[in-house]
């Protein structure tokens, strides 16, 4: 028996979502900006780290208030914690957000009468970014938990962005890692998403690869006997 497809969203739903994507990606900007405030300015600094403190919060409750909406739109009650799996854990882990630029994309296009790019080319800019947005919010979190802890090769933030950069492109020097619980946790998640966003980028780049030799040989005359 072939599975049945996945029910569509209400229309509802899917309106919300367009129309709130974008400005909660830009939301999202500034969630991030907040943080790296909080983290690389020193304690003292003031009112910055108050101020960043008000952004921090202020954008989650924002991102709180829009789970709760999607939530009551969507009719699924308690099971939509289930079925948005990854929007649950961006908000608990707001730092997680780049991984919803597809989406954001996406919201974006429905607006538009085609896109302006071709399907691969999406995929590949969009995992750039993605790949860069979390790469900088997994090497604040790291520098936060590992500059203070004892025998921490990671000391600064310099040290925190090198270590992000060797794991997202899966290299793995190893010169220098996390020794936190939590800041390997840091490390776990980082890997999975690199592993995730490498695979789109090689998958969508075999594919146009196929594309363009498949039109090679259409356009190629046939062969005579």
């Amino acid at each position: 028996m072939s599975a049945r497809p996945a029910p569509a969203p209400p229309a509802r739903l899917t309106r919300w979502e367009q129309r709130t994507e974008v400005p909660l990606f830009a939301a999202g900007l500034i969630f991030l900006t907040g943080y790296a405030v909080r983290v690389l300015t020193p304690h003292e600094a003031e009112p910055w780290n108050d101020i960043a403190l008000i952004l921090v919060w202020s954008t989650w409750l924002l991102f709180l208030v829009d789970y709760g909406a999607r939530l009551r739109l969507s009719g699924l009650g308690p099971r939509f914690v289930r079925v948005h799996w990854l929007d649950t854990l961006v908000l608990l882990l707001p730092l997680l957000r780049p991984l919803r630029m597809v989406q954001v994309y996406l919201a974006v296009q429905r607006r538009r009468d085609r896109p302006r790019l071709s399907l691969y080319a999406r995929v590949i800019a969009y995992a750039g970014l993605t790949a860069g947005l979390l790469g900088f919010a997994a090497s604040l979190a790291v520098y936060h938990l590992e500059h203070t802890a004892p025998d921490a090769s990671i000391r600064t933030f310099g040290d925190a962005v090198w270590w992000a950069c060797a794991t997202l492109t899966t290299v793995g020097y190893g010169d220098v890692a996390p020794v936190t619980f939590w800041g390997r946790a840091v490390a776990v998640g980082l890997m999975a998403g690199g592993l995730a966003l490498l695979g789109a980028v090689t998958g969508s780049f075999s594919s146009w690869l196929i594309q363009v030799f498949t039109r090679e040989d259409e356009k190629r005359p046939p062969e005579r006997g």
